[in-house]
């Protein structure tokens, strides 16, 4: 059972394979090429005239967004794989009616579909992890000095969360296939899901799974000039902590907490950013905020895996219960 499933597969390992080895080769190369800049411009700027602080911006520019590109890429490798490897899996054999003859031989349905699972789905994660564990490595210095790995870009393509979106993209396909038993719909149905799910997360879950600490920061001029978004209610948007993920923030409030005048706050922001800045960081203002801390991100690596790996066995589960008795 296990060789069959092997020479069915095979042509998309072999596939998948070569893509991995192109991008092994992609990724050793511009990990190396950012080690060299971080140790040839950011390694004791401490003790140069000016200090880091242009010497880090334009650090992160320079690897931004090839890094960023790549981060995209490895966030929907798990719904390709889904697509392609999971959706297929069951779906063409129903569709083509290749299940009979397994199905008339000694092995029982659930031992044919269980095999599947688990062969195409361990390549499934250890595609997924291989390409997460090199990302990883070759941004690890650009991950330090950029300080924020919760976005939901980062957090998706490092360390172990993509090896879990692949066991579970992969079976939502395979299980989606053997429902749906119809090879082209059932992927078009796996992509769909599996995007409802990747936005769903970070948005609606990821921010309740551990409670966050609460906090007040001061707003100065600098903080004014690193805000993607200022209202005219004094509300804003894009504050930044370092190492650590913004929940939510409260309107500008004054030093006494209460909620800054509306007609001192719209007379500085009018003319040119950084006069509006050095205006804002004179008022004494501050903001609530609602933050999640860096010390905190290898829990919600962990917590979140868990709840796509659980996943991906209730899924396995259905698929089982369904396939014994179920299908004619």
């Amino acid at each position: 059972m296990t060789w069959m499933t092997w020479r069915q597969f095979r042509v998309q390992a072999v596939v998948g394979a070569a893509a991995l080895v192109a991008m092994a080769i992609y990724l050793v190369i511009l990990g190396t090429q950012i080690r060299h800049g971080y140790d040839a411009d950011l390694v004791g700027c401490h003790h140069r005239a000016g200090g880091c602080g242009s010497l880090t911006a334009e650090f992160v520019d320079r690897y931004r967004a090839r890094l960023q590109i790549l981060g995209a890429l490895l966030v929907v490798v798990p719904g390709i794989l889904g697509m392609f490897w999971g959706a297929p899996l069951i779906a063409r054999e129903l569709e083509t009616g290749t299940h009979r003859l397994a199905w008339n031989q000694s092995v029982t349905r659930r031992r044919w579909l269980a095999v599947k699972l688990l062969f195409v789905g361990l390549a499934s994660m250890a595609t997924a992890g291989l390409f997460s564990l090199l990302l990883t490595w070759a941004a690890s210095p650009y991950d330090l000095v950029a300080g924020d790995r919760f976005t939901a870009l980062q957090f998706g393509a490092r360390n172990i969360a993509p090896v879990a979106y692949a066991a579970f993209a992969f079976v939502l396909g395979a299980t989606v296939g053997l429902t749906v038993r119809r090879t082209v719909p059932a992927m078009a149905l796996t992509a769909v899901v599996f995007a409802v799910v990747q936005v769903a997360m970070p948005v609606l879950v990821r921010p309740h799974l551990i409670a966050p600490v609460s906090d007040s920061k001061e707003v100065t001029a600098e903080t004014v000039r690193n805000l993607s978004f200022l209202g005219s209610e004094a509300d804003i948007g894009g504050l930044r902590i370092s190492d650590a993920w913004v929940v939510s923030t409260s309107k500008l409030l004054n030093s006494d907490g209460q909620p800054v005048e509306l007609d001192r706050y719209r007379a500085c922001i009018t003319g040119v950013f950084d006069a509006i800045a050095d205006c804002m960081g004179n008022l004494d203002l501050q903001v609530r905020v609602a933050y999640q801390p860096g010390e905190r991100y290898w829990d919600f690596q962990w917590l979140e895996s868990a709840i796509f790996l659980v996943a991906a066995v209730a899924l396995a589960g259905f698929g089982l219960w369904r396939i014994q008795g179920r299908l004619p």
